[in-house]
């Protein structure tokens, strides 16, 4: 949705009633006639267990996420759906989506946030003029507050990534939420170690994939990654499956291309190191890291970054929407949405018990969810399409291959920064 229709105090108290009124004759729970409240609109992503909607507050106008859950999926584990509901209702940050409510019906929850209808942190940078280290230093600093919020409550989000960093609005000073709680885990105590698979391939900590054990520094190398990745356009290791890439972490380690890094602060380089260490116990914490010289001093660099910013993320950008937006489609299928009717109501939100279900603009791209982690899907999602798959996602080649071809060339230049860093570690070694 591209704009809020005017505020209608009496539109949405009339929908509520008839919504009340259809909940009692068909056996619905006391909370269902709330949906009343709002103008459901397009399919914004899909997961696991159901889909994200955008919708609109008919009182207010207020543009907002509804995750939508199938009870069928969640079938013995409703518990997950009340510790992500216990979860969102204690967050109360700038830097974090915010909660708005919550109903249910006979047969799916409702989850309703703030929409950030602003565009993912990646595209927003490449639409810049200008995008210097000072920039991402603010950028980095929101980021950091919020995850040194969670951290404080004993909270680990297991999904930070750029795609779940969003802005409110277009508005250029707008603010930077961080977004998707449907995997995160409040701690019992400061030293539990969690087991399941969590986070998104690229972004998950070696701990995550080694299943060792993970908590409060996982969240810190994802953050490190993220660092790392606004600062040259390209993610710090590159290998295409767990085992390769533990053996990059591990060997390699984290190494700064002269080509994209000369022009970079040496704090700059000494923050991602203590975010970027393979031993948990090693990383700097969130407190830490706010204390950072390179947060809180004056050294970094105001050179143009945004050229080879632009040439990374735009080589993996219009593959990845493609096969996303496939992806998308297929899930929305196989959940089976569009054989359900108490969706289908009239865009006017008022119901019909003898409406027929109706289309939904499923063109955005989706965000999937981590295969084996039992994550649901982000909420406050942006208009804009995801471009990072989680775990365990296949897309469709051939509705794609066009777009690969397209990519081939930028695809190439990752492969020679590859070559670049196997040289590096070489003449370390001698």
């Amino acid at each position: 949705m591209s704009s809020s229709p005017n505020p209608n105090p009496a539109a949405s108290a009339m929908s509520s009633h008839l919504y009340s009124i259809y909940g009692k004759l068909s056996n619905q729970p006391s909370s269902y006639d709330r949906k009343g409240r709002y103008r459901f609109g397009r399919v914004l992503g899909a997961g696991t267990y159901g889909i994200v909607k955008a919708a609109t507050v008919i009182e207010t106008g207020e543009n907002v996420a509804v995750k939508v859950i199938l009870k069928k999926k969640v079938q013995g584990h409703e518990s997950m759906v009340q510790e992500e509901l216990d979860l969102l209702r204690r967050l109360k940050h700038p830097h974090i989506v915010g909660f708005r409510d919550w109903f249910e019906s006979k047969d799916k929850y409702y989850i309703v946030t703030q929409l950030a209808t602003g565009g993912e942190l990646f595209d927003r940078i490449v639409e810049r003029g200008k995008y210097t280290e000072k920039d991402a230093v603010q950028t980095i600093k929101e980021v950091l507050e919020a995850v040194d919020y969670l951290h404080d409550l004993n909270i680990v989000h297991r999904d930070l990534k750029p795609e779940n960093l969003l802005y409110l609005t277009p508005d250029a000073d707008s603010q930077l939420v961080l977004a998707d709680f449907g995997i995160a885990k409040v701690l019992k105590s400061e030293g539990e170690a969690l087991t399941t698979m969590a986070g998104s391939f690229g972004y998950a900590a070696p701990e995550i994939l080694l299943r060792i054990g993970h908590g409060k520094p996982c969240d810190i190398w994802s953050l490190g990654v993220i660092t790392y990745t606004i600062l040259c356009g390209y993610l710090p290791f590159r290998s295409e499956n767990v085992q390769e890439y533990i053996l990059e972490v591990r060997e390699n380690g984290v190494i700064f291309h002269d080509k994209y890094w000369s022009d970079i602060s040496s704090d700059a380089k000494d923050f991602i190191r203590g975010m970027l260490q393979v031993d948990p116990l090693k990383r700097r914490t969130s407190r830490e890291l706010l204390k950072h010289k390179w947060i809180v001093g004056d050294t970094a660099t105001t050179t143009d970054l945004l050229p080879n910013i632009r040439e990374g993320f735009n080589a993996r950008s219009k593959l990845l929407q493609a096969i996303e937006a496939v992806r998308l489609a297929n899930k929305i299928k196989a959940l089976g949405f569009d054989d359900d009717d108490e969706d289908a109501f009239p865009s006017s939100g008022v119901p019909s018990v003898f409406a027929t279900e109706h289309s939904d603009d499923s063109s955005a791209a989706g965000k999937s969810d981590f295969a084996s982690g039992g994550g649901s899907n982000t909420l406050g999602l942006p208009q804009s399409s995801s471009r990072r798959s989680s775990f365990g996602s296949k897309g469709n080649a051939t509705m794609v291959f066009q777009e690969v071809v397209r990519s081939v060339s930028r695809i190439k230049s990752a492969s020679n920064l590859k070559a670049e860093a196997e040289a590096e570690a070489d003449a370390k070694k001698q």
